[in-house]
């Protein structure tokens, strides 16, 4: 094959750094932008906080020299005042002479001041917060409360192990047996299964109520078992989780008043004692950690009219130090004038890629807001069909640009925090030829199962019937779809005895 040098001319879009930084600020959440800028304020000297320090420059004379303009020199040192000569020897003289070899400083001298500000500087926000207590301490920590001999206390551990954040034992007790005899066998030679078994009672006495089940029977039972024995309907309610468990998950109540021989009533007061124990009992010792959201816009009703506005709080402003920007000089070329000048090139490029995510961001919320004033007036129902499509052409960007600024953006309206992304979505066909939100849909949905007789709930071809009447069309697999997300059980799962 033979070699051969080619002219070719053609055109390439290239990203420029610029372009890549704003892009990489406009998709960032609120919390990501707060530490972009913050790391930008740490490497670039160009950058700064904007801050009102006239009050502060008018209090002091200008006369005063800053604490970074006072030289310290030797004949300075040397004219000390009489005073402070006279201060340092009375400091003295509350020190012996003679100190033992093993004595501390603290014990000799104290300075209250220097101690506490020595604990100020050195405590920080969150030294003070406990460790998130888990499970298996807050199990292991009553087990050492516990008196039970050593063999005993192994396989207890072990057990504790092997429950999982529900609370419910995840080992079979053969198989708590097996691992104790294979890492001990000399102990655990003559060990039985009935061994093991009291101690698995014994950890199921132990708090919360219910830990160390085997199943959901079994924790409903403990939990009952350990209620007053005067508590009405404790008989019948750890008769029903014994042997009637099943039929009650599948709201089988017909079956099980003939079985157990008890009238609706009285089945209903049993059914409630049973709603009130706890099924996970692990998680009322783990909680999860709240989350907050910080909004990046907010909208308020001023006068009849919906007004957007970005918050202000989330990222403080910022400007160009002039101090240093005054020190470059143009016909410079030293290290010191050229990293100066790059530095203030890239605050300038960040102060700008800043304000463009804040206008892109503002624009694309006010545009939201003007189309969904409905829902704001009137809640989730009011909610019209909308897509990137729509606000990409009002706003006359790339849908791709819509879709990074709605993505971990949220904003405040009177109804509560949102995000961008929730106002979006898909639109069904009505019987008049226009479009209903999917979102105004899923809300009547919630709204129809939330009313409807709990004796005889709504199935999803009624429900589907009945939207159909109202002259919006959609099929039952959809109504299904819309009830899972909305977390909504079937209708065989929603119906009770009054």
């Amino acid at each position: 094959m033979k070699q051969s040098l080619q002219l070719k001319i053609g055109q390439s879009l290239t990203m420029t750094p610029q372009l890549q930084q704003a892009i990489r600020l406009l998709q960032l959440s609120t919390l990501e932008l707060q530490t972009e800028i913050q790391n930008a304020l740490d490497n670039n000297p160009l950058l700064e906080v904007a801050e009102d320090e006239d009050s502060e420059t008018s209090d002091s004379p200008s006369d005063e020299p800053k604490p970074s303009e006072i030289e310290f020199s030797a004949s300075e040192t040397d004219s000390t005042s009489s005073d402070e000569i006279q201060a340092d020897s009375e400091w003295s003289s509350d020190i012996p002479d003679e100190l033992a070899t093993d004595s501390q400083w603290d014990d000799t001298y104290q300075n209250g001041s220097s101690t506490n500000a020595s604990r100020d500087d050195d405590w920080m926000p969150g030294d003070n917060d406990s460790l998130e207590e888990t499970l298996k301490d807050h199990l292991s920590w009553q087990l050492n409360l516990t008196k039970m001999s050593e063999i005993d206390r192994v396989i207890a551990e072990m057990m504790i192990d092997a429950i999982d954040l529900d609370g419910y034992l995840s080992t079979d007790c053969g198989d708590i047996l097996l691992q104790c005899q294979e890492q001990f066998p000399d102990e655990f030679m003559e060990v039985e299964l009935d061994e093991v078994e009291a101690v698995l009672h014994r950890l199921q006495q132990f708090d919360p109520a219910g830990v160390a089940a085997r199943s959901l029977d079994e924790c409903l039972r403990i939990q009952l078992k350990q209620l007053p024995a005067d508590t009405p309907f404790r008989p019948e309610a750890l008769r029903l989780c014994h042997d009637y468990l099943a039929l009650l998950g599948n709201r089988d109540y017909k079956s099980i008043m003939r079985r157990m021989r008890i009238k609706e009533d009285k089945l209903q007061s049993v059914i409630e004692l049973i709603q009130s124990l706890n099924p996970r009992p692990g998680t009322s010792v783990v909680e999860s950690a709240s989350e907050y959201v910080i909004p990046d816009v907010i909208v308020r009703k001023i006068k009849g009219d919906w007004v957007v506005s970005l918050n202000n709080e989330v990222s403080p402003e910022l400007r160009i130090n002039q101090q240093y920007a005054n020190l470059i000089k143009r016909a410079d070329t030293s290290a010191q004038n050229q990293y100066l000048r790059d530095n203030l090139q890239e605050a300038r490029w960040f102060l700008k890629s800043l304000q463009s995510r804040n206008e892109t961001l503002l624009k694309v919320a006010s545009q939201i807001v003007f189309r969904q004033t409905d829902f704001l007036d009137f809640g989730d129902e009011a909610m019209q069909p909308l897509v990137l499509h729509d606000i990409a052409e009002a706003v006359e960007m790339h849908e791709s640009t819509i879709s990074r600024v709605t993505t971990q953006k949220y904003m405040h309206t009177p109804r509560g925090v949102f995000e961008l992304k929730y106002f979006f979505s898909s639109h069904v066909s009505t019987s008049d030829g226009g479009a209903a939100s999917s979102t105004a849909i899923r809300a009547v949905i919630k709204k129809m199962i939330a009313d409807e007789d709990t004796r005889k709930p709504l199935s999803d071809s009624k429900i589907a019937k009945i939207l159909e009447d109202q002259g919006v069309n959609v099929a039952r697999r959809t109504i299904a779809k819309y009830r899972e997300v909305l977390g909504i059980p079937p209708s065989n799962e929603r119906k009770r005895l009054v």
